[in-house]
């Protein structure tokens, strides 16, 4: 089971998320009992949702959309999350992006 889906007007992610790392980085992908994951390390505490920020802020950064674009629908005070990337199916080709998210296995 892959750790990205099509959803209607845009991609949700199943992330595990490492804060406090000592860089922010997309790590490839790991097996979990219930599917695959995206392992995402980011250098903010999971203090007031800053960790989730800066998921959402990586993710937005390297797949090249504004940060409002990404957000974290589910798992907000858990290192599993889900995430939301929302695409204005007018501006953005949502092959290239899947392409893109597509890669990030191989991290």
């Amino acid at each position: 089971m892959s750790f990205y889906r099509v959803a209607p007007g845009g991609l949700t992610l199943s992330v595990r998320v490492t804060p406090k790392a000592s860089k922010a980085a997309i790590n490839g992908t790991m097996a979990m009992p219930d599917g695959e994951v995206l392992k995402v390390s980011v250098m903010a505490p999971p203090d007031k949702g800053k960790a989730n920020q800066a998921v959402c802020d990586l993710i937005a950064a390297k797949l090249g959309l504004p940060k409002s674009a990404v957000t974290v629908i589910s798992g907000h005070t858990d290192r599993r999350k889900v995430v939301q990337v929302s695409l204005d199916q007018k501006a953005v080709d949502t092959n290239a992006l899947i392409a893109v998210v597509g890669e990030w296995t191989k991290a």
